[in-house]
């Protein structure tokens, strides 16, 4: 029987209570991750502000187990 692929997940929240995200940071940003290996899961607004929360994964290889932190 096949091993079920494991994930790592990290959430962050973008944008101010006065503005929200710069679509050119964002742009880097997720340029950024997606060299990292991480895949963009899903963007939530959050209710009354300008802020969002991104939510991105990628799968959990031996290198990422013994990494601290993020990325």
């Amino acid at each position: 029987m096949a091993e079920t692929e494991k994930w790592e997940y990290h959430v962050m929240t973008a944008g101010s209570t006065f503005s929200g995200p710069k679509d050119d940071e964002m742009e880097a940003m997720l340029n950024e991750w997606g060299l990292q290996g991480w895949e963009l899961v899903t963007v939530t607004k959050i209710e009354n502000s300008n802020k969002i929360r991104i939510v991105a994964k990628r799968p959990l290889g031996g290198a990422s187990r013994k990494r601290q932190g993020w990325p």
